[in-house]
This record gives structure tokens, C-alpha cells and sequence, in this order.
């Protein structure tokens, strides 16, 4: 009798604890990664919604670029971190590509996580550099047929949505491009400036300030309707591509087996931070917007994540990408 009581107070100590722990998370700053190179589109996202929820959470949400690999080796570090709500991750499309593209990853890209909620939804912009000669985009069509494997194509690395972007396209247009990989957007949108770069597929988070100077040649954007920040800027089934359609949307993960009390929490304050004013507005001048409130959520991020990986996996093996 004795050692049933004893049993039935460990059990309410072991409760207590774990919903003082729940109630006081969380108490110290998070570390967010984003498995990207800083400057690009994924980094503005992050540290955007991060002051946001920093707000709402009343600890400081502090940003670590940890690019390289595809984004595999940041999101690893997530996957591998303490599943105690401090460490969380920025994932993007890319997510769902990394099992097509990777032979051996050391996390499952869909069961290591646990979903925290999509964040928004991002346009892609085809542009060039601001010499290219090709006016509009059935121009640099044909300018690249007339002219195999002489112009060049950057992606801001392997599974990027930017690498995907340009399988599309050149497997839409029959084109071959020479492909330069990089580590990340900034990297690459300064090659683009300087003019070493031919052509490359960004989201429109990238591109739409420099577009907007003139500093770079847009083509198309890669959905059914114009975008509002881009008004000039036909979409690709305007300009006689219409197979070519593609977004990137962002969504936030902590690792497999963090406490349901520490995903509400975050999902609750990622939910307040998309309706800030100043994501919102800032948002817009980046031509993209927060996604509605019901997708930032677990559920929400959880089935996008597994019917994109469905999509993309028959779309990689269709053009013969072999896992490397």
C-alpha cells in the first residue's frame, strides 16, 4: 500500500514539474536557424517573424544562419537539438525535396519534426541581368535555344527552390543552361548586380526591390496573376509558359518530441506575429503576404509539407534528378 502512494506522488511530482516547466517556457531566449546563407529571402523572413514573436513570447528570439548542403546541415542541427522548444528551425520547399535530391540524411525531412505552422506563401521572379539582351521572356527562350549551354543559370543551392525553378524552366522551354550552384540568394543576387550572372529564378522577396530600381531585368513572376508590388511584370502563362508555376512557402519546426505546451506557445505567438502591422506591411513590400491564420498552425504546415513532398518527388524522378 505504502508503495502505491509512493508511486501515486512521483506521479504528481512528475506532473507538477512538467506543468511549471509548461507554464514558465519560455524563460530564456530561442535560437531560431535558418539553414540559409544571411541576406537572402529566408533570412528577411526569419528575422521579420522573429521580432514579431519575440513580442508575444517575452524572450528574444535570437537568428543563426547555418547555410550550406541544400539547407541540410542547418536543418540537421535542428533535428539533432534538444526537443525543449529553445531550438527551432525556418523550413522552406525544400523540405520536401531533400529525400528525392539526398541519399543519406542523417533525419527524416517529414518525421523528425514537429510542425510549428506555415508562415506565407512567396512568388518566384525569372530575371536577368540588366544587360541581357532578350526583351521579355519567349525572347530569352529563344535567346537561350539559339545558344545552348552559353548562358548561365545560378540556383542558391541543391533543393533550393531556386535550383527547382530552373529544372522547371529549362524543362518547359527545352533550354540547356549552364548551371552554377551557390550557397545561398545574397550571394547569388550579387553576382546578378555585378552582372556575372546570366539568369536566375528567385523568390520575389529577393528580387522586388532591385526590380523596382531597375538594377536587374524581371521577366516573369511564376503564378496565375500579377503581383502588386510587380504591376508590369507579366506572369509566366501570360508570356506563353503557363507550365511553369512555383512558389516557395516557409514554415517554422522545432525537433521530434518537443512538449506540446512549447509548440502552442510558439504556434500561438507565430499566429500573432502574421498579424502584426509591420509584418504585414513589410510583407507586402517584399510581394508576398502572411498565410491565413488556420495554416499557421501544426495542421496546417503538416499537410503541406506531406503533399508537397508527394509533388515534388514525382516531378524530380520524372526529370531524372538522381539522389546524390
Amino acid at each position: 500500500m505504502k508503495f502505491v502512494k509512493s508511486i501515486a506522488v512521483a506521479t504528481m511530482l512528475l506532473c507538477g514539474t512538467a506543468m511549471a516547466h509548461a507554464q514558465d517556457y519560455p524563460n530564456r531566449p530561442i535560437t531560431l536557424i535558418v539553414p540559409f546563407a544571411a541576406a537572402g529571402p529566408g533570412d528577411i523572413i526569419a528575422r521579420l517573424v522573429a521580432d514579431a514573436m519575440r513580442r508575444s513570447l517575452g524572450q528574444e528570439i535570437v537568428v543563426v544562419n547555418v547555410g550550406g548542403a541544400g539547407g541540410t546541415i542547418g536543418t540537421a542541427r535542428v533535428a539533432q537539438a534538444k526537443p525543449d522548444g529553445y531550438t527551432i528551425l525556418l523550413g522552406h520547399v525544400g523540405q520536401s525535396t531533400m529525400t528525392s535530391l539526398y541519399k543519406s540524411l542523417p533525419y527524416d525531412p517529414v518525421e523528425s519534426f514537429e510542425a510549428i505552422g506555415l508562415i506565407t506563401d512567396v512568388p518566384m521572379t525569372i530575371v536577368g541581368k540588366s544587360g541581357l539582351a532578350p526583351k521579355d521572356l519567349k525572347d530569352l527562350v529563344a535567346y537561350a535555344r539559339e545558344r545552348p549551354d552559353q548562358i548561365n543559370y545560378a540556383h542558391s543551392g541543391l533543393g533550393s527552390v531556386a535550383h527547382l525553378c530552373g529544372l522547371m524552366f529549362m524543362s518547359a522551354t527545352k533550354t540547356k543552361m549552364t548551371v552554377i550552384p551557390y550557397k545561398g540568394g545574397g550571394e547569388v543576387m550579387k553576382d546578378l548586380l555585378a552582372g556575372t550572372i546570366d539568369v536566375y529564378c528567385e523568390p520575389a522577396t529577393g528580387t522586388t526591390a532591385n526590380i523596382q530600381a531597375g538594377k536587374i531585368k524581371p521577366y516573369a513572376v511564376t503564378t496565375r496573376r500579377r503581383v502588386s508590388t510587380l504591376p508590369d511584370v507579366p506572369t509566366t502563362a501570360e508570356a506563353g509558359f503557363p507550365e511553369i508555376g512555383i512558389t516557395t512557402w516557409y514554415g517554422l519546426y522545432a525537433p521530434k518530441g518537443t512538449p506540446a505546451a512549447a509548440i502552442d506557445k510558439l504556434s500561438s505567438a507565430l499566429q500573432a506575429a502574421l498579424k502584426d502591422g509591420n509584418v504585414v506591411t513589410r510583407f507586402a513590400t517584399l510581394s508576398m503576404e502572411p498565410v491565413p491564420q488556420d495554416q499557421a498552425t501544426p495542421a496546417g504546415l503538416s499537410a503541406k509539407l506531406r503533399a508537397e513532398v508527394t509533388y515534388w518527388s514525382a516531378l524530380l524522378k520524372e526529370a531524372g534528378v538522381q539522389p546524390e
